[in-house]
């Protein structure tokens, strides 16, 4: 696995994402892996409580696999960004597919809770890292106009897979044991290759080949036909190789794996502390809810229903919040929407509390899937919105990474208050109370932030010398084409008007207007020129 060319992690400046065509088979995989990223560590909680019957171990033992998965999930953030920006999308995936799988698989074989913590935990989460980031990449690719309807379908990928892989997971643990389940699931996980394969980038090979056949096509219409004709092709060829050539051997500047001036962006960290304060409390309901409603009387198979309740909610909630999010007149305060779709899941949490029967757990979840659906669908449109595509590779590698500290705090902590209190309404108050917080603080912080650089206009920023930013890059090779166009047309009309001032029938006419003292213009876009001048000298129209 050598490295790629860099158009494969992003296109040129010049490629525009087509909103559709193949943008449409990378949005299916994209939802396929959000699903599995997303809902794996959930739907393993159906095994909870046959892990806490064999390795003799309390609620906060085996609520860290969750946890260790998801804070795989987004702590490899920055590696997973800096391996796509080294290889390309496809190949990391590729790999994380396999290493989820593997990670499942070996989990099977495991004999304490140690071992689990390393392969279901470990390995899985890495796995599912690689694949998760690299598919979001890809869609911002290939989707711009439509941006926010891709990112709210691609999310609904995790509540469709949480309403199956949660019943799949009971009847697993039923039929073949939890390690029988884990066996089965490791195999499901195989198909993140397969959508990992058909992560084609976009590229710009067609656009160069249709360049180059109407250089060709012009030069010849341009020009007598003849060995004239074909030596002035060969010389426009033999000038953009030269040319080619010469743009290799120039240092080229670093591109940053990681670009870290992103922190300059004050709306990316705000961004950042909200999401970390969101998700110390956000994955706590949905990973406890199962054990607790089985704890309270409920039947194993009515509890893990719990899950698809949410589940079926969060599929409809998420397109059309994705929908809601694309408006016109909507997109501009997108953050606001996300403030809100925070608020809605910690008022419910605090709400539903002191739900104590089935019915009321019900009603929970379908509050629960509405408000979490919102914030799947919001949560990355607002960071691509806030950074831009360029840097979002980069962007939600470091949001990842400090997302992984909250993972690894919020639901173990929870587990620990569960075993210390034998009281779950704790753990509903304070992950409510969280995510309030969150939603609060990006709410004022954003309304500030958007008021004091309204007052006060922003400087022009002076471009750094040894920039290696994407954004500085694109404009570079921008510049580039541009200049390389211009030389190519400045050799082709001197190819042109030396040909012609080579013949002898215009050698005649300039001859004879010179001798009356008349001057006319000679072909198109050059000026007679005396004899002893070669065609390099030749002066075009156009310089005048």
């Amino acid at each position: 696995m050598g490295r790629s060319d860099p158009e494969e992690v992003q296109p040129p400046a010049s490629v525009k994402p087509p909103d559709g065509g193949w943008g449409w088979i990378v949005l299916l995989g994209c939802f396929v892996i959000t699903g599995f990223s997303y809902a794996f560590p959930k739907a393993v909680s159906v095994y909870f409580k046959e892990l806490m019957h064999d390795f003799h171990v309390g609620y906060s033992d085996t609520a860290w696999i969750s946890s260790i998965m998801l804070a795989m999930l987004y702590g490899t953030g920055p590696v997973s960004s800096i391996m796509v920006n080294q290889f390309g999308c496809r190949p990391v995936m590729l790999v994380g597919g396999l290493l989820a799988s593997s990670g499942m698989i070996l989990a099977s074989f495991t004999t304490n809770i140690i071992e689990l913590y390393l392969t279901a935990g470990m390995l899985t989460g890495l796995g599912m890292a690689l694949n998760f980031q690299p598919s979001l990449i890809m869609l911002g690719t290939y989707f711009d106009k439509r941006r926010p309807l891709a990112n709210g379908l691609a999310a609904a990928g995790s509540p469709v897979f949480l309403s199956a892989l949660s019943p799949l997971g009971q009847v697993l643990l039923e039929k073949f044991g939890w390690r029988g389940g884990f066996l089965i699931m490791g195999g499901l996980l195989l198909n993140c290759c397969t959508c990992g394969a058909v992560m084609r980038p976009l590229e710009a090979g067609m656009k160069r080949k249709m360049e180059r056949v109407q250089d060709k096509y012009e030069a010849k219409e341009m020009l007598p036909i003849g060995e004239r004709a074909e030596e002035a092709i060969s010389t426009i060829d033999g000038a953009k190789k030269s040319k080619k050539t010469k743009k290799q051997q120039q240092p080229r500047k670093g591109k940053k794996l990681l670009d870290f001036s992103i922190f300059s962006n004050r709306g990316f960290v705000i961004y950042s502390i909200a999401k970390f304060i969101m998700v110390l409390g956000l994955f706590v309901p949905p990973i406890l809810l199962v054990n607790y409603a089985k704890d309270i009387g409920v039947p194993d198979t009515e509890a893990a229903f719990l899950l698809s309740v949410i589940g079926f909610i969060d599929i409809f909630a998420r397109p059309s919040c994705g929908m809601l999010a694309g408006l016109k007149w909507m997109r501009p305060h997108v953050a606001y929407l996300f403030s809100f779709a925070m608020l809605f899941n910690g008022l419910t949490d605090i709400c539903s509390a002191r739900a104590n029967t089935y019915t009321a757990l019900v009603i929970f979840c379908v509050f629960f899937g509405i408000s979490y659906g919102m914030v799947g669908a919001l949560q990355f449109e607002v960071l691509m919105a806030i950074v831009g595509s360029q840097k979002f590779s980069s962007a939600i590698g470091l949001v990842l990474l400090i997302e992984a500290f909250a993972v690894l705090i919020g639901p173990p902590s929870a587990g620990r208050l569960v075993d210390a209190f034998k009281n779950y309404a704790i753990i509903f108050y304070l992950s409510g109370s969280e995510v309030v917080l969150s939603s609060l603080f990006l709410a004022m912080a954003t309304y500030c932030c958007l008021n004091q650089r309204k007052k006060t206009p922003q400087p022009e920023k002076t471009p750094s010398v040894g920039g290696g930013s994407d954004t500085e890059e694109a404009e570079s090779d921008a510049q580039e084409v541009e200049d390389h166009a211009g030389d190519n047309h400045h050799l082709s009309h001197s190819t042109n008007t030396a040909v012609v001032m080579d013949s002898d029938t215009m050698n005649h006419v300039a001859e004879d207007h010179s001798a009356d003292g008349v001057e006319q213009p000679v072909g198109e876009g050059a000026v007679p020129v005396p004899d002893e001048c070669n065609s390099g000298q030749t002066v075009e129209r156009e310089s005048f």
